[in-house]
């Protein structure tokens, strides 16, 4: 069982993300985007891009975000031996790193099954967030992230939730364990990438963490 790593290669589409607040017409051009997005990372599940995108123009209508040129997208449906991190240009509608990334030890094995919002539940959070400050901690260069979602992901901060780079993310660690190693709840990942992917969305993107939960399918504000 392999990882497979890469940053991919660039190339501009025509469609930018269609204005909030006209529904009819944004429809099209949210199709769009997705078609052009998943058009250079094939890996992209289209339904998760689809809700990380709708959860981008209700945070960018509530003012919760300040950059609208890139965001993160993470699939947790998919297996930490496989790539399931997206970091997205909107701009151009590429992709600029398809990566591995580690969720919360106590959210299971190379599946993450269990996603928990309260401190010392060492598992990872669903939900939209907000990139903050980049800063220099206990795991190197890491990125402090503010959930955006009452009760799913708001007590980010409080937790330490924050995206740095880890040893545990690489081949040799899958190739012993059958998955990667686990965080306390961060979103970690190849130390080789971490302060590249942390430079070019921090202060203020969208990070999007997905998984089919009905539950919070159903309810989240930002999906609704």
């Amino acid at each position: 069982m392999h990882l497979t790593y890469r940053s991919l290669p660039l190339f501009a589409a025509a469609v930018v993300l269609a204005p909030a607040g006209n529904h009819a017409s944004s429809l099209p051009a949210l199709q769009s985007q997705v078609n052009a997005v998943t058009g250079s990372a094939p890996r992209i599940n289209p339904q998760a891009l689809t809700m990380g995108l709708r959860a981008l123009q209700k945070a960018r209508a509530a003012g919760e975000i300040r950059r609208e040129d890139v965001m993160i997208l993470i699939d947790y449906s998919r297996a930490s031996t496989e790539p399931r991190l997206w970091v997205v240009d909107l701009r151009a509608n590429r992709v600029l790193f398809e990566e591995a990334v580690a969720h919360g030890r106590n959210s299971g094995d190379n599946y993450t099954v269990r996603f928990s919002n309260a401190p010392n539940s060492l598992m990872t959070s669903l939900g939209a967030f907000s990139t903050a400050d980049a800063y220099y901690g206990s795991n190197g260069y890491s990125l402090r992230l503010r959930g955006l979602e009452a009760g799913v992901n708001d007590r980010s901060m409080e937790r330490a939730i924050v995206m740095h780079g880890a040893d545990y993310v690489n081949p040799d660690v899958t190739r012993r364990l059958g998955r990667l190693g686990r965080s306390h709840g961060c979103p970690a990942v190849r130390r080789a990438v971490a302060r590249q992917i942390i430079d070019t969305v921090r202060g203020g993107a969208l990070v999007f963490s997905w998984y089919p939960d009905r539950q919070w399918l159903r309810t989240s504000a930002f999906l609704r």
